[in-house]
């Protein structure tokens, strides 16, 4: 059984995105797709004590481009979204704990491409602040022809998948069909029954940046995302 996970990159994603990665043999970034205005792509959202709050990453209002092509042309953002990460973070246990490597990405280099930036910080935050053993490709690599659902239909197929893990966004596009014909288990991700951790600012938010989590209980965030499945309490 090889499973397979095909998602866009997005900025500093929620723990559910991490819990796909977690599952999949190979996960693939799909950003040779169309780059989509006021969604996940170069936003999320971190808790703070006047709730939840977009910090955004400002690419201009270009549609006519791929995500993979999307530039960043002004570093400013960087020092603002670490000054708002130090602010609202500061004092939660973990974050000296992982200050230095969000420092250096937020200080220490400047991004000039989104996708670069955001498949940086998932392989990152995956491999080595989670570790995740999950092999990351990028659907560029596989030279493909086809369109919308043929096309992730022939990317599933030429990496081998014998499993596909897909968010139930998809259901708007997916044909079941498609992928039985190709002799893939398709499968659809439950995102319910986190447990709740310990957070700053109540009332509890499930829908904010894994750095939330990262922050607030350091290295029992693997038992939130897909630990508590499996066992009954986190182990540190």
């Amino acid at each position: 059984m090889k499973t397979v996970v095909v998602l866009q990159s997005n900025y500093i994603p929620w723990k559910g995105y991490f819990d796909l990665v977690h599952d999949a043999d190979v996960f693939i970034f799909y950003d040779d797709l169309q780059y989509t205005k006021n969604d996940w792509r170069n936003r999320n959202k971190i808790k703070t004590p006047r709730g939840a709050q977009w910090i955004t990453i400002p690419v201009g209002t270009d549609l006519h481009r791929l995500i993979c092509e999307v530039a960043i042309k002004d570093a400013a953002w960087q020092k603002n979204h670490w000054d708002l990460l130090k602010h609202h973070y500061g004092k939660s246990a973990y974050f000296k704990h992982y200050q230095p490597f969000f420092e250096e990405v937020y200080r220490g280099r400047q991004w000039r491409n989104l996708s670069e930036l955001n498949q940086y910080l998932i392989r990152a935050v995956s491999n080595d602040l989670l570790s995740i053993k999950t092999e990351f490709r990028d659907s560029r690599d596989y030279g493909l022809s086809g369109h919308k659902l043929e096309r992730l239909v022939e990317l599933v197929t030429k990496a081998g998948a014998t499993r596909y893990v897909s968010g139930a966004a998809a259901k708007d596009y997916i044909e079941p069909a498609r992928f039985a014909d190709a002799s893939i288990d398709l499968v659809w991700k439950d995102y319910s029954g986190y447990p709740e951790y310990p957070q700053s600012y109540p009332p509890f938010e499930h829908a904010v940046s894994v750095l939330d989590l990262l922050f607030n209980v350091g290295p029992d965030a693997p038992w939130y995302i897909w630990g508590w499945r499996e066992s009954g309490s986190p182990q540190t």
